[in-house]
């Protein structure tokens, strides 16, 4: 396994998560990471990702101003924190490593060629 997420959970609506992508067996120094969440009967969608360098990311709309991504450039570890969860949050989140070493929120998900095993965020009211 070569990318893995976690830190999902069960959580209270209004409630924060932090997810976790670890890196190993393969530098990905040089490539952007996007964080996709896949939610029962739905496409897997983009959320949030971060540049290779770390100094640039991007948000889809639906957790623009409540989720912040990060990249831990010391371990490549990449970081989503996730506040003010609501209903519509719950998913299956994944991480992925894009073939480009930038991050913009049109990226396509046929740019990315490395997954990760998912975690389950869930979110109750």
């Amino acid at each position: 396994v070569q990318l893995q997420a976690s830190g999902g959970g069960l959580v209270l609506s209004g409630a924060s998560l932090r997810l976790s992508c670890l890196t190993s067996g393969r530098a990905f120094s040089r490539n952007a990471i996007g964080w996709f969440r896949q939610a029962s009967g739905k496409d897997r969608e983009f959320v949030a990702g971060v540049s290779a360098s770390g100094g640039s990311t991007a948000y889809a709309d639906s957790v623009k101003g409540r989720w912040t991504v990060s990249r831990d450039k010391a371990t490549d570890t990449i970081y989503l924190q996730m506040n003010d969860l609501q209903r519509g949050d719950t998913a299956v989140y994944y991480c992925a490593s894009s073939s480009h070493p930038y991050i913009r929120a049109e990226t396509k998900i046929d740019e990315y060629d490395s997954w990760g095993q998912g975690t389950q965020v869930t979110v109750s009211s």
